[in-house]
């Protein structure tokens, strides 16, 4: 984890998607990942309901390097690239290698790379996939496809029936084959998983720091994506031997932190620090209509989960005999560092939030959109996160002084 590579991934915020068509808001690429994920966990559970064994570990992975892969491919369609793949194979794979070789210099953890450099080589088809992942594959593609039909349906009410309409016709004959998933079936059907899908499509339409210009403009399910992408690079920084788990609970608990402002919105933290007790009411209130409002769209089968993964999302925390116990970043890493526990690292999910907030006011002020708010929020994070300060074992001091 360091700088120049968080800003790498932060680029997935200006690449604009269907920038060939009429689009009523912003489209961009780390959006549309943020909602594949969504949508895979979606998938993923329905498949583990029916006893299907997925691999979250190589998902969560595969979600980091499609984003930093579409991120050096920006400019190539992805009907082109299918193009060049399916017709052309070792342009395609000298194509991977190119783009592996435009993240040597940033990711310096050795074993990130490798898994980065087999993951393209996979993709390329030079190493077969492991048998055992090949329903995970199957769902993390299901996903990537619904995702974009999503987009597809969002955007058709402002453009021509013939320029949309071929592009329909190839995204739902690429989605046939994968009609055999449950929750995909449920999806495209717009049965009960739909409208829990619509309320996190809320998020985003909800812009972050809305009191003020800001380039680039992230919105806040964006924001959730990048928040567990930066928890996942600051969980391997950490230097615990992470059990899956934890690695697990660590990534959803950050990609569904904000979950509840799809209902309640994006409440600044001025506002929300406005009075002493006013944290405590807002929290109060979100776990409220949450329980009215999203906990029905749920299945029972992930409820549960998902609760966990919102509640006190910002504690270190265990499971233990079905309730939420509050743990120390030692306490994790010696007592409860087992699967059976779904360990969470709640202290590195905030700071991957804030880190990212720091981003997002830093680097709207250096392209010169600026505002007291933002410079505000940026040397409040700054001041907040000394040197010298670490947390759960990551150097946040030496993190937020780069920036």
């Amino acid at each position: 984890m360091n700088r120049d590579f968080a800003l790498k991934i932060f680029e997935g915020f200006s690449i604009t998607r269907w920038n060939d068509l009429v689009r009523p808001f912003d489209i961009v690429e780390m959006d549309k990942h943020a909602e594949k994920m969504f949508v895979a966990y979606i998938i993923g559970k329905y498949e583990e309901n029916r006893g299907v064994k997925v691999d979250w570990e190589w998902m969560i992975y595969a979600s980091l390097f499609d984003l930093l892969r579409k991120i050096q491919l920006c400019d190539i369609k992805s009907p082109v690239q299918s193009l060049i793949r399916s017709e052309y194979p070792e342009e395609f794979r000298r194509l991977n290698r190119w783009v592996l070789e435009k993240y040597r210099g940033l990711i310096e953890d050795k074993k990130l790379f490798d898994r980065f450099s087999l993951y393209l080589d996979r993709l390329g088809g030079l190493v077969p996939n492991e048998k055992s992942q090949e329903a995970t594959i199957r769902i993390f593609r299901a996903a990537h496809k619904y995702s974009s039909l999503r987009e597809l349906d969002m955007i058709c009410m402002v453009n021509e029936p013939c320029r949309i309409e071929p592009i329909r016709r190839e995204l739902n004959a690429d989605i046939q084959s994968f009609l055999d998933l449950r929750g995909l079936q449920l999806l495209f059907t717009r049965q009960k998983p739909f409208d829990f899908l619509i309320r996190i499509e809320q998020l985003r339409f909800q812009t972050r720091w809305n009191q003020t210009p800001r380039v680039p403009g992230t919105s806040v399910l964006g924001h959730c994506f990048f928040v567990a992408v930066i928890t996942l690079l600051l969980s391997l920084e950490s230097g615990s031997k992470m059990c899956a788990a934890r690695l697990y609970d660590n990534f959803f608990s950050a990609l569904f932190h904000d979950l509840p402002e799809s209902v309640t919105r994006d409440i600044i933290s001025p506002v929300k620090q406005a009075t002493n007790g006013l944290p405590a009411i807002v929290k109060n209130i979100e776990d409220q209509i949450v329980s009215k409002e999203l906990v029905p769209l749920m299945e029972d089968f992930y409820k549960d989960e998902i609760l966990y993964f919102t509640s006190d999302e910002f504690s270190n925390r265990i499971l233990e005999n079905g309730r939420t116990k509050v743990v120390s970043f030692e306490e994790l890493n010696t007592l409860y560092n087992k699967d059976e526990y779904h360990p969470v690292d709640g202290k590195t999910v905030r700071l991957a939030d804030h880190y990212s907030a720091l981003l997002e006011a830093d680097l709207s002020i250096k392209h010169g959109i600026t505002s007291s708010q933002l410079r505000d929020g940026r040397n409040n994070l700054v001041s907040s996160h000394a040197p010298g300060l670490f947390v759960n074992g990551i150097d946040a001091g030496k993190l937020f002084s780069e920036i």
